[in-house]
């Protein structure tokens, strides 16, 4: 029966760190081209909308992106129940930007 040794072990080891640090690398990456572009935007923007209208605005367009990712991508249909909650969630989107 042969002998596990750490040249035998070592390899593995650093591996699967290197592919950990891979995925955590290419995710922070990720994040740090959203956050270098959200950040400018929130301040640029906070000087003619307010928070509530600047996040509102966000959650809207993520949704609008997410949902041509999912049709054009993975090729998952959107329904006509999908098209009322989208509907509901712009009337309440809606509300955010009504002034007095």
């Amino acid at each position: 029966m042969p002998t596990i040794s750490w040249p035998h072990i070592i390899p593995v080891i650093l591996l699967i760190g290197s592919s950990i640090f891979m995925v955590i690398f290419f995710s922070w990456l990720i994040a740090f081209v959203e956050y270098t572009m959200a950040v400018p935007a929130n301040r640029m923007g906070h000087s003619v909308y307010s928070a509530a209208e600047l996040k509102t605005m966000q959650e809207v367009i993520t949704l609008t992106v997410f949902v041509g990712f999912a049709a054009i991508y993975l090729k998952e249909p959107v329904t006509l129940r999908h098209l009322a909650g989208f509907a509901l969630i712009a009337a309440g989107a809606a509300l955010i930007f009504f002034k007095r």
